[in-house]
């Protein structure tokens, strides 16, 4: 083997070990490259699956989350509303067994009044008294209606209020008063009743003027029909003050009207209503979590 030959065995190797050298050297930039990258892909893909968890549950899922808050407002507020008539009610019971007021010489001051008991003295004027209703009977406090019978249920499914004014004996003044329920059978009738003409003292509820309820017709006190209770117009037709009192029980003519048609319960029905809202709001919460979140991707 001569010397040139050795020269070019010598220049092969040399050329290979450079090779190998230059491709692990750029083996290990790639190597490098690629950890770089998968040590800041996670952030991206943790940005994108925010951003795509946000596409998932869209508009029209933050809308339907509105049931849910919707509701839970809802059943907040019937709370608020049972704490409300509770007051009311308990008031109610208070200013209905109080003791009897006197009547005030200015009737004006009756307006913060209703409800409460007042005692007057003096004499029915027969010749003026109408009708108002129909209206159901009303015993011991509720109507019978709302009782489901008793000894009035073959004939309280209607009748009439008989109002009739009173001249009051200490001043110069006429009131009206309620004094009680009739059946509608005795609508033509209820004039030939036993009357109290000599003066007499009377306790009775103080009431207020009311609104047209609805599907109620309006009155028509030319035709001398009455569906509520409008003190100032009832007052033009009785000629009398716009001040009006329900007789209690006990207060009336024998066999005449029933008194004591003071209707002192209230319908309360905000704890049902609260259970309702709120198992709504429960119930629309846990599947709008169902369907919306516990289907998005995993982070």
């Amino acid at each position: 083997m001569n010397v040139t030959k050795i020269l070019e065995i010598l220049r092969g190797v040399k050329c290979a070990l450079n090779r190998r050298t230059h491709v692990s050297l750029f083996d290990n930039i790639n190597i490098q490259s690629r950890c770089k990258s998968k040590l800041s892909r996670p952030n991206v893909i943790e940005t994108n699956r925010y951003r795509k968890s946000e596409e998932e549950i869209g508009l029209f899922g933050y809308c339907i989350l509105g049931i849910p808050i919707t509701t839970f407002i809802l059943g907040t507020w019937q709370v608020k509303r049972l704490r409300w008539k509770l007051d009311l009610i308990e008031k109610l019971k208070q200013r209905t067994s109080a003791e009897p007021i006197e009547l005030p010489t200015d009737l004006n001051e009756l307006k913060d009044k209703e409800y409460y008991r007042t005692k007057v003295k003096g004499k029915f004027l027969y010749e003026k008294e109408f009708l108002i209703g129909p209206r159901s009977l009303i015993l011991d406090g509720e109507a019978v209606s709302e009782k489901g019978g008793g000894i009035f249920s073959r004939k309280a499914g209607s009748g009439y209020y008989v109002i009739t004014p009173f001249r009051l004996e200490d001043r110069d003044a006429t009131i009206m008063v309620n004094r009680g329920w009739i059946p509608r059978s005795d609508r033509s009738t209820f004039k030939m009743e036993k009357k109290i003409t000599d003066p007499i003292e009377i306790i009775g509820i103080i009431r207020a003027t009311e609104k047209r309820p609805p599907f109620v017709p309006d009155n028509a006190p030319a035709k001398g029909v009455w569906h509520f209770r409008d003190l100032y117009a009832m007052a033009k037709v009785a000629e009398a003050e716009p001040v009006y009192i329900e007789l209690l029980a006990g207060y009336g003519t024998p066999q005449g009207p029933v008194g004591g048609q003071t209707k002192v319960t209230l319908r309360n029905e905000h704890l049902s209503y609260i259970i309702t809202w709120y198992s709504l709001s429960a119930c629309t919460s846990y599947m709008w979590f169902r369907q919306f979140v516990q289907k998005l991707p995993l982070l």
